[in-house]
Order: structure tokens, then sequence, then C-alpha cells
């Protein structure tokens, strides 16, 4: 089976930005996985890019925009926002994404991210989170 393409610019500001967010968590790495970012610690937290199906079955592309696994109550009240998606792949699992662009407000973003590493971190990590905080 053949790998991914890249479907991301390594240069982009808006992946610069959320990189700088999602490398603060303790134990946060980063990976390419199905030719996007990652950003992991024992499980993925977030991805940069995403894609879905429309109703006509075509793929719809969203180059700039972050993959986060929202829980229940969030993730109801973020799609009624229309820069909201429900992924390809993800989307059934409680994940969601988020498009990006000049106007985005990147304390959400640090927000969304926050929560999504906090559902999949390992207790260790989530506890340096919480140490760091109380400095």
């Amino acid at each position: 089976m053949a790998p991914h393409p890249k479907m991301f610019d390594d240069d982009d500001p808006m992946l610069a930005r959320v990189r700088a967010l999602a490398l603060e968590f303790p134990e946060a790495a980063e990976k390419v996985s199905h030719g996007r970012p990652a950003f992991h610690t024992k499980k993925i937290f977030a991805m940069f890019g995403a894609s879905l199906k429309d109703t006509a079955g075509e793929w719809v592309q969203h180059p700039h925009a972050i993959v986060v696994l929202a829980d229940d109550d969030e993730r109801h009240a973020l799609l009624e926002d229309d820069r909201t998606f429900v992924p390809a792949y993800w989307g059934p699992y409680g994940w969601i994404g988020l498009d990006l662009d000049d106007d985005t407000d990147w304390d959400e973003v640090a927000e969304l991210l926050e929560d999504s590493f906090r559902a999949t971190a390992l207790i260790r990590a989530v506890k340096a989170l919480d140490e760091r905080g109380a400095d």
C-alpha cells in the first residue's frame, strides 16, 4: 500500500501557529499521519488539515483546519458554528474540525487543543500540565 501524499506545506504560517500551541503540552510530539501533521502523546490529540465527503460524494479539503476530540456537549455546540465540520474517518468517533483563517480566535484554538489533549493523553502528562498551570 502506497503512503499518503504529503498534504501540507511545512512553511504554512497557520501550521506554525498550531504547531507552537500543540507542542507546548507535556510529552507532545509531531508526526505525519495520513499525509497530515498529527500532534500526539501516546495517542493523537490533534491533526492539522482534514477532508470530508460532500452530499455528492466528492472529497472536500480543509487544508487550514484543526481536528480535535470534543466532549459531547461541546461537540454539539461547536457544530452550530459555520466554521466547524465533521471530518471523514474521525467524525464518527467524536472528533470535529474547525476551519482556521485570518480571523481565528487563537485562544479558542488553544482551549480546543487542551481539551483534546486532556481527553487523550496519559494521566502523567495531564498531571504535568496541571502542575505547570499551578505555578
